[in-house]
């Protein structure tokens, strides 16, 4: 009953997102809510602007409602649960963060959007949001290492650490968003390892909710694999940053993120470390980051690089579950 339950949701992700998508894309084209292409970005990328942007619009709604309907599918409850509130509260609440974002960058022409403080201020409210209604129903502030196979429990310290893992994983998954179909791959390869897990923690709600979610994204892929017919924005990259920086937090297994997830890890790394490198030597590790730009200038193909950091992803997802499984 619960295979069908999690094939019934995510086959309704991914057809109300290729169902939608045709019809919001030339919305938004009539609209001209088209991405701008920074200069400083890699030449071949300025071909890309006017592509219709915030399409994760398409993929909050999608999740929303394919969430919302399953509930209930695979218990006696016919509402929510206290964690399907909470990964809607931190997917929608970083996701209308994200709007506000590319509205600003797109309809009042300022390119750089919201200022990093006024993002952060945002994101930490959510957060803080996020744990008060967590302490409230006193879900537990467990951590498990991985490897040994050992909780420790963080007591008042845990609201730190979910504040720097929403805020920290939802800024990981936007710095991945820039080439085409590279956070709607890598993203449904990472939900799909979670609902893996959650699974096997007989946390259905959470399944259902990740499966939701890869549904989603594998349809909006039909329409942003390359060449790319619209970007997700930071709707949909803020929104898939928070959504699974909430699951590693509710299946307690926050440092397995970090290998699961291991993408946008790599991708962060690479920006931290361009930066100090310059701040501090004057000279670039990378040719250009995040590490993805760094592979187009070395004269890989946007596909080729897209591929690779998919098959990256795989192999982080199936190490994570390996762990969490088998060890």
């Amino acid at each position: 009953m619960m295979e069908q339950v999690l094939f019934m949701t995510i086959l309704m992700g991914f057809l109300i997102t290729v169902l939608l998508s045709p019809i919001f894309i030339p919305f938004l084209r009539r609209l001209k809510f088209g991405q701008s292409i920074r200069e400083e970005g890699p030449k071949s990328h300025q071909k890309k602007s006017g592509t219709p942007t915030m399409g994760g619009i398409v993929i909050l709604i999608s999740i929303l409602i394919t969430t919302l309907v399953m509930t209930g599918k695979f218990s006696d409850v016919s509402v929510p649960t206290v964690k399907t509130v909470l990964l809607l509260l931190v997917t929608i609440g970083f996701g209308l963060l994200g709007f506000l974002d590319d509205f600003i960058k797109v309809v009042m022409k300022r390119n750089l959007g919201l200022t990093s403080k006024q993002k952060l201020l945002g994101q930490i409210v959510i957060s803080v949001i996020f744990y008060l209604i967590f302490r409230h129903y006193h879900l537990s502030s467990e951590i498990t290492i991985p490897f040994i196979d050992k909780t420790v429990n963080l007591g008042w310290f845990y609201v730190v650490l979910i504040i720097f893992w929403l805020v920290g994983f939802s800024n990981a998954v936007n710095l991945t968003d820039g080439l085409d179909g590279l956070v709607s791959g890598t993203s449904a390869i990472a939900f799909g390892a979670f609902a893996v897990l959650a699974w096997n923690q007989s946390q259905y709600d959470i399944a259902v909710f990740s499966v939701a979610v890869v549904g989603a994204v594998l349809g909006f892929l039909v329409f942003n694999a390359h060449p790319a017919k619209v970007f997700m924005g930071d709707t949909g990259s803020l929104a898939l940053g928070g959504a699974i920086a909430s699951i590693a937090i509710l299946t307690h297994l926050e440092l397995l993120l970090i290998i699961i997830g291991g993408v946008f890890v790599i991708e962060t790394l690479s920006v931290i470390l361009q930066v100090i490198s310059f701040k501090t030597t004057g000279k670039r590790i990378f040719r250009m980051s995040p590490l993805h730009h760094h592979y187009e200038l070395a004269g890989w193909s946007e596909w080729r690089v897209v591929v690779t950091f998919w098959a990256v992803g795989l192999l982080c997802a199936i190490l994570g579950i390996y762990i969490e499984v088998w060890m």
